[in-house]
């Protein structure tokens, strides 16, 4: 029936021919449109208009983006895989770790703090995985008398 004017309509607005709407009281109007210019006309009288897409709305997915973002929405119930999966890699961990205890390590030997065999003893230690962090480190040499402050 009104075939042609939708295909017309189509090309116009740049959309899909099942989202052109025409007016239900104006149809007598837009049949006798047979031209593109007689469509744009109607289009600019607002006979003949454009559905709106009926898409998934991705609102509520950039609303969590940027609530995660600011460090929300980060909780255990949010979370999937293993804490190793979501940081950093237990290896790296372990590197990063190691490096630092062992530079400490090296500049109280190299600073003449420490001797060999103290060196060597915690050196081991930290080899082994005795020191949670440089801090425990740290904290381990003054208890135990190594360092005096």
């Amino acid at each position: 029936m009104l075939d042609v004017q939708r295909r017309l309509a189509a090309q116009i607005l740049k959309c899909g021919r099942n989202r052109v709407r025409f007016d239900p009281g104006r149809l007598d109007e837009i049949k006798e449109a047979i031209t593109k210019s007689d469509i744009r006309s109607l289009i600019n009288l607002e006979a003949v208009s454009k559905n709106k897409m009926l898409n998934t709305s991705r609102f509520w997915a950039r609303k969590i983006k940027k609530q995660k973002k600011a460090g929300r929405q980060k909780g255990f119930g949010s979370r999937k895989g293993k804490a190793s999966a979501r940081g950093i890699n237990p290896k790296r961990k372990w590197m990063n770790k190691i490096r630092l205890q062992r530079g400490y390590i090296k500049s109280l030997r190299d600073r003449g703090i420490i001797a060999g065999d103290i060196y060597h003893e915690l050196y081991m230690k930290s080899k082994g995985g005795f020191f949670r962090s440089l801090r425990h480190l740290k904290l381990y040499t003054n208890e135990k008398g190594i360092i005096k402050k």
